[in-house]
């Protein structure tokens, strides 16, 4: 499950490349990245549904996916699981709990095969200290990590769950203001479900009434939406 520096031995421009591809790290010298980051970089090899970290363990830096799929999620009191976000290729998750020098309040694990990079907290924090851009950028992150928490505090609170479902696959549509749109589902019913805050018979029953109403066509993970505009006009 977990490769060590042979990979990076032999792919380190490969590895130097995604780095310097990322949006946090855009900005840094490629000399910088070679000096801070890569000798702090280490490969998780993982396959789907391999725990990259549980709750209350610390966490020793920041994640990076090069490809694959990791679900962040707590347990519930019922024994099932709140999945809180879900993050793919080119994004990076842990930054908040590394800061804070926590435990994790969530779990970390993996949706599919994922190529993941741990980049050391020092390495983050020596990078912040020689660059105030990358500073911001950070900070940048987390505040719409934050939004992103507070929008779905609103939408559990004052949005039915019909609403929650075509919000989610309207904001995974690609940009179309009208006309037919194809979704793929990031992520299995089961695990949509949970981040929307609903039970998997509930979305079900919302994907049953919305293909009744002729608004969409499901087959398995893939969600063609008929009309944008009535989808949005719905409910």
């Amino acid at each position: 499950m977990y490769g060590r520096n042979a990979f990076l031995a032999q792919h380190k421009l490969d590895i130097r490349g995604v780095l310097a591809n990322l949006p946090l790290f855009r900005n840094l010298d490629p000399e910088e990245i070679d000096r801070v980051l890569l000798p702090a970089v280490r490969e998780i090899r993982a396959e789907r549904g391999d725990t990259l970290f549980q709750k209350s363990d610390p966490l020793s830096g920041l994640y990076v996916i090069v490809y694959g799929q990791v679900k962040l999620a707590f347990p519930s009191a019922t024994g099932s699981e709140k999945v809180l976000q879900i993050f793919g290729a080119g994004e990076s998750f842990g930054e908040a709990v590394m800061f804070l020098e926590r435990p994790a309040p969530v779990y970390a694990q993996t949706l599919i095969d994922s190529l993941i990079l741990l980049i050391s907290k020092q390495a983050i924090f020596d990078a912040i200290e020689r660059d105030p851009t990358f500073a911001r950028r950070m900070l940048a992150g987390l505040s719409m990590r934050l939004h992103a928490l507070v929008q779905d505090v609103e939408s559990y609170s004052l949005r039915s769950a019909a609403q929650r479902v075509i919000g989610y696959l309207l904001q995974s549509a690609p940009e179309c203001e009208s006309g037919q749109v194809e979704v793929t589902l990031p992520a299995s019913k089961h695990v949509i479900a949970s981040r929307l805050n609903l039970t998997p018979e509930t979305l079900s029953r919302i994907f049953s009434q919305l293909t009744h109403e002729n608004l969409i066509s499901v087959s398995g993970r893939d969600v063609t939406v008929h009309d944008v505009t009535r989808l949005q006009a719905y409910e």
